[in-house]
């Protein structure tokens, strides 16, 4: 009898309060209400409200819940019976256990705002404490309870031959991946395979591990739900998922307004970027002459102002997005902000320095450049730096801040579309005439391949008149498509052939006394071993 007591007492537990959906008590209930709430299981079953006599609404539950320990197993193995009576000079209803009196319902413990008769309230209480009585009447059925345990294990094998089933099934297109990526067959591309072939075990893993989730948490909340003892937990997380899912589907809801504003702000976006598209092409083209735009420009223009579009549209977009006054966004905001602002001085430094050689038209692709100890052909203009090509078939990369800052010699600006000048100099004695010197670098000049243009001499100048000789530049303008590594090299070949030719000194290194013989190469010795001359083979 004590034992059964204590079951009896486990059953009324009346402190804990999880509230559902019932007629009398409270959805979100204050320390007051719970007080005089009567809970089984948990479960709120009728807020009392009426006061008879001296019995406070707190003392009858008490009342109530002194009276329930009382039951023994025969009470509780049968139903529960509501009388119709009359107490206090009011209609009640008296609610019986095995003809013994639990609780009095009566028209002052109703709510107005619930709306319901007494005999209305009265059935949904009788369904309430009826569901409870018959949950703890379970629990001493021994063929409930046995055939509760071999269901919850036979849930447990199913939901364990689930995940290894799902295990399995990962394995398998993880090789299945495998094997079509090394026989080179599929739908998808192989170059897109190699690819996605990890991507889609991983997302395949990924969604085996949540269906197993899934799988392993329903069982739980059905398993609960065969115990009297665990009912409460199987409720609880079904409650859960429930509210859950509503709250998922009332945010999904009330953000495609919001996502509909943002589709559209995005579709006139695109458009216009179409139509400035257009414009530009035309201005590249040379159709179409805008103030201040070039053809060479059009490229560097379209992506700011895609960019400036975009920032815009996003900024319009921005009030609109799911959760965009969450705290969320807006740490995401002060944080990007603040690496920006931190790391991005020195790369904003050299982005306007490219807009300024951009713009500026200083440089264009394939322009023969020196910068500093570095000359080649321009093979990039960037936004933070210029590549440049040199003789050597290295790649210069060059930023933009240090292009700007220094000084920039363009061998092409002058010949857009043809050869670019070529400049060398030679410093001949005073003994030599300059005229003599002026042919001789004209007729070598001639004789290199590819450097002379003949609708253009070449050009000579005395640029000073030093103490022990005189110094001389020559100036050819290259054909289209030469190399200034070959053509200068080429030249200064010639140069030295034609005045050991004619038997003129060249006076590099310098010279503090004139020599008793001249200082040059004779002819017969041009081509001493292992020197050849043209037509012969090599030895």
């Amino acid at each position: 009898m004590n034992r059964m007591r204590h079951v009896l007492l486990a059953w009324l537990s009346l402190l804990l309060a999880f509230p559902l959906f019932a007629a009398e008590p409270r959805q979100q209930p204050t320390d007051q209400e719970r007080a005089r709430t009567v809970y089984i299981f948990h479960q709120p079953i009728v807020m009392l409200q009426a006061k008879f006599g001296l019995s406070t609404p707190e003392e009858r539950v008490l009342r109530i819940r002194n009276t329930l320990r009382a039951f023994t197993h025969d009470d509780v193995s049968k139903p529960l019976t509501v009388e119709p009576i009359t107490r206090y000079n009011q209609p009640a209803r008296l609610f019986l256990m095995n003809g013994k009196p639990i609780m009095l319902l009566s028209q002052a413990d109703l709510d107005e705002g619930d709306d319901l008769t007494l005999d209305q309230a009265a059935q949904r209480v009788l369904a309430r404490m009826e569901r409870q009585r018959t949950a703890l009447s379970d629990q001493y059925n021994a063929g409930y309870l046995v055939l509760a345990v071999l269901k919850t294990l036979a849930g447990a094998l199913a939901v364990a031959l689930l995940c290894y089933g799902a295990y399995r099934t990962w394995r398998w297109v993880r090789r299945y991946n495998l094997m079509m990526l090394l026989e080179k067959r599929g739908i998808i591309p192989i170059s897109w395979r190699r690819f996605l072939g990890a991507i889609e075990s991983k997302l395949y893993g990924l969604l085996m591990i949540l269906v197993s989730l899934v799988a392993v948490y329903l069982w739980l909340g059905w398993a609960f739900g065969l115990f009297p003892w665990t009912r409460v937990w199987g409720e609880s997380l079904g409650d859960w998922t429930y509210r859950v899912l509503q709250k998922i589907t009332l945010s999904i809801a009330s953000a495609l307004p919001g996502l509909l504003i943002v589709l559209i702000i995005f579709l006139i976006t695109s458009f216009i970027i179409k139509l400035l598209k257009v414009l530009l092409n035309q201005v590249a083209a040379g159709k179409v002459q805008l103030p201040g735009l070039h053809p060479e420009t059009v490229g560097t223009t379209r992506k700011l102002i895609s960019v400036m579009v975009w920032l815009f549209a996003l900024s319009a977009a921005y009030p609109f997005l799911p959760g965009a006054n969450s705290l969320a966004f807006k740490g995401i905001s002060v944080f990007f902000g603040l690496m920006l602002t931190l790391g991005s001085a020195g790369v904003m430094n050299h982005a306007m320095s490219g807009l300024v050689l951009i713009y500026s038209r200083a440089l264009h692709r394939g322009d023969i450049i020196r910068i500093a100890d570095n000359e080649g052909q321009v093979s990039e203009i960037g936004l933070l730096a210029t590549k440049i090509i040199t003789r050597e078939n290295y790649v210069v990369t060059v930023p933009n801040a240090v292009v700007v800052s220094g000084k920039i010699i363009n061998l092409s600006a002058q010949n857009p579309g043809g050869g670019v000048n070529l400049t060398t100099g030679v410093t001949i004695g005073y003994d030599t005439p300059w005229r003599q010197v002026h042919a001789m670098l004209e007729l070598a000049a001639r004789r290199t391949d590819g450097i002379v243009d003949p609708a253009e001499a070449p050009l000579v100048r005395q640029l000073s008149l030093m103490d022990w000789y005189i110094s001389y530049e020559l100036q050819v303008r290259l054909l289209p498509g030469t190399s200034l590594a070959v053509a200068r090299n080429a030249l200064h070949s010639n140069i030295q052939d034609v005045f050991n030719e004619f038997g003129v000194q060249i006076m590099s290194p310098n010279f503090v006394l004139q020599p008793e013989e001249a200082v040059m190469v004779a002819k017969e010795n041009w081509y001493t071993a292992p020197a050849t001359p043209p037509g012969r083979p090599e030895a």
